[in-house]
């Protein structure tokens, strides 16, 4: 093997820019994006030849160099960020973006968001505005509360809070509710950070009203209540709720504030699952001040949703941390869209997708599952396709306990094993990422658009390599 011979059939640069599937990468994008792509090209050739043994393998190498190029010139310029399809069943599926925002809302936005907008202009006034406009009468109405605001996530709720509402003093909260979030961040780090100093009371499974009421002192700020959204402490329980609170905060003069979670508007046990509290009732139990996620069961954009009494609201809008921490103008928008639809339950139920999954009838998921496996069927793939019953979860630290009944669409392959099949989904152009149960790949169908059914199909089918 003449490995130098080898090294000089390589076709030079000047040759490779005059190929004509060359010529249009540099048309399509730049020349100096092809110039790039052809020097990494050419490189790892070189190295392939340089480990091969094979004379016939190295060969191949080479005639497939522009092929390569084109690749890696495309691969450059696609997103790293795509479309996946969910067939876990997990609900709000952190990993793949939690809740998901429909077609609508975003088709609305994007008339928004693609131009200029009045983000901040007021056009009754015709001065600069305000972006919590948009949406703060729209939360007010729908919580009963004085005002609201937005930031960039929950954890930046809590921080604003607190450095608005406690920098420099002491904030109480219940041992058992010094949570742990995503990503290792924690309760007690966040309000480290906020400037307020934290003061534990109770223990890890009881803590007391007398807890509370022991610990107040001029120091303190506020009375923090976190809501246990993501785990739950079962058994030799107990805790002091918001209303119990409420009467010993007023006395002493100091808000309550509750950090909910999940955000939930809706009363989701009308629709079997677990009592949730929501979050208008936290404010007519008289929380001065409320914040959750927009991304987890509100069911709309990342964000963190403060509402509460106006004077302390107030104090979180003028705070110099609302700048840095502040929303969007997607965000912005998406969150009044999802706002409008809690206007009517029966709306929010039907056009918020965490809503439409978590509620749908298992009898109605049967259907589609059973719409799914056909339609894979019919592909003539060599697998077997089953549909079994299953459960979802809503996952996203909303509802840790609770299980969906639900309908999946089983494959198991013949020719390949299922972890090789797993991970060949995962490298699909729209990626399926499904859940694999007792070496069987699962499509939970809760999660599963039905506008997807044929792109799944058509693309187990050339997963399979089989002619469409």
């Amino acid at each position: 093997m003449n490995k130098n011979m080898l090294y000089r059939s390589i076709p030079k640069v000047d040759v490779l820019l005059e190929n004509e599937s060359i010529r249009e990468m540099i048309e399509l994008y730049s020349r100096d994006a092809v110039m790039e792509a052809i020097h990494m090209e050419l490189d790892r050739l070189r190295g392939f030849i340089a480990g091969c043994e094979e004379e016939e393998k190295a060969k191949e190498q080479i005639l497939l160099l522009v092929p390569h190029v084109v690749q890696t010139v495309e691969g450059m310029h696609t997103p790293n960020m795509k479309k996946v399809i969910n067939g876990t069943g997990t609900v709000l599926h952190t990993n793949l973006g939690r809740a998901p925002i429909s077609r609508k809302h975003m088709e609305k936005a994007f008339n928004i968001v693609t131009g200029y907008s009045n983000l901040e202009y007021n056009l009754e006034k015709g001065k600069r505005g305000e972006r919590y406009s948009h949406f703060e009468e729209l939360l007010c109405k729908i919580t009963g509360a004085e005002a609201a605001m937005a930031v960039n996530n929950n954890a930046s709720s809590v921080l604003l809070i607190l450095s608005s509402l406690a920098k420099g003093g002491e904030v109480i909260v219940s041992r058992g509710e010094l949570i742990e979030i995503g990503g290792k961040f924690r309760i007690p780090d966040v309000m480290e950070q906020s400037g307020a100093s934290l003061v534990e009371v109770g223990t890890t499974n009881k803590t007391h009203y007398s807890d509370y009421e022991d610990n107040i002192t001029e120091e303190t700020r506020a009375l923090l209540k976190v809501h246990t959204s993501n785990y739950r402490i079962v058994g030799f329980t107990e805790s002091v709720t918001i209303d119990e609170l409420v009467p010993l905060a007023k006395k002493m003069d100091i808000p309550v504030v509750e950090d909910l979670g999940s955000g939930v508007l809706i009363d989701l046990s009308k629709y079997g699952l677990s009592y949730e509290p929501t979050v208008q009732e936290s404010i007519a139990k008289g929380a001065d001040v409320v914040c959750f996620s927009g991304d987890k069961l509100f069911g709309g954009p990342q964000a963190g949703i403060i509402i509460g009494k106006k004077k302390y609201i107030d104090m979180m809008k003028k705070n110099q941390l609302t700048r840095a921490l502040r929303i969007d103008k997607f965000t912005a928008a998406t969150l009044e869209l999802v706002l409008q639809e809690y206007l009517s339950e029966e709306k929010a139920i039907e056009n918020i997708p965490v809503l439409r999954m978590i509620t749908e009838p298992l009898d109605e998921v049967a259907r589609r599952a059973r719409s799914l496996a056909r339609a894979i069927r019919a592909t003539g793939i060599p697998a077997k396709v089953d549909v079994l019953s299953c459960e979802s979860q809503i996952g996203g630290g909303s509802l840790p306990l609770e299980r969906i009944p639900s309908m999946a669409v089983a494959v198991n392959p013949e020719d390949i094993r299922v972890p090789e099949l797993e991970e060949r989904m995962r490298y699909l152009p729209v990626p399926i990422i499904p859940r694999t149960v007792n070496d069987t790949i699962m499509l939970d169908v809760r999660t599963i658009e039905s506008d997807d059914f044929k792109l799944i199909a058509a693309e187990m089918q050339e997963l399979f390599g089989l002619e469409k």
